[in-house]
């Protein structure tokens, strides 16, 4: 296959997935529902964790920049954080006890009754992912998980989920971040009616 094809490919193979999520209508309630939610945890003054492995990890820091920082408009910040951007906590955690509770750890500590925990996972099977899931639910947060095709273990720990119809990493990943965007958008137009 040549370069050009390979372009042509991934563009493809990305344009039809998205089809498939604009023509599902569930999909699309899904997702509104869960914009209704992050509007009324922040309105509570309460806040959004995000967390992920790899590019999911990646993701989950780009979305919450677009939170506590701005998307489209000039406005306040929104207390949004991705838990893997301590080092020395993630390098400690993972050295005394094991990569698989990094999150669970880090939720422990911050995590409050009517925040939220939106987790990444293109397989939805990531340990420490589903540790993070399992925590979160002993202490009464919000589940929101972005996984693949079936759920894997995470969609039996999440309030919401959404389910890309693909087994396909990098074009599961991309739909993560379109949906996301699409999430912020949203919450920031409906907070801050004011600053559009």
């Amino acid at each position: 296959m040549s370069n050009k094809d390979i372009i042509k490919t991934n563009l493809t193979d990305s344009i039809n997935l998205k089809t498939q999520l604009l023509e599902d209508e569930t999909v699309i309630q899904v997702i509104d529902e869960i914009c209704q939610i992050i509007i009324k945890t922040f309105k509570n003054k309460s806040k959004i964790l995000f967390c992920g492995n790899g590019g999911s990890a990646a993701d989950a820091q780009h979305l919450a920049a677009e939170f506590s920082g701005r998307y489209y408009l000039d406005r306040n910040p929104l207390n949004a954080e991705a838990l893997h951007t301590n080092s020395s906590f993630m390098t400690a955690v993972a050295n005394d006890y094991s990569f698989d509770q990094v999150y669970a750890r880090m939720i422990k500590a911050m995590g409050k009754q009517g925040d939220i925990l939106i987790g990444l996972s293109t397989s939805g099977n990531s340990k420490n992912i589903v540790n993070a899931f399992k925590q979160a639910k002993q202490l009464k947060l919000i589940t929101i998980g972005l996984t693949g095709k079936d759920g894997g273990i995470m969609k039996d720990y999440c309030d919401y989920i959404i389910k890309i119809p693909s087994k396909d990493t990098p074009r599961i990943q991309e739909c993560h971040l379109l949906i996301g965007h699409a999430i912020c958008q949203i919450v920031e137009k409906e907070l801050f009616p004011k600053a559009q």
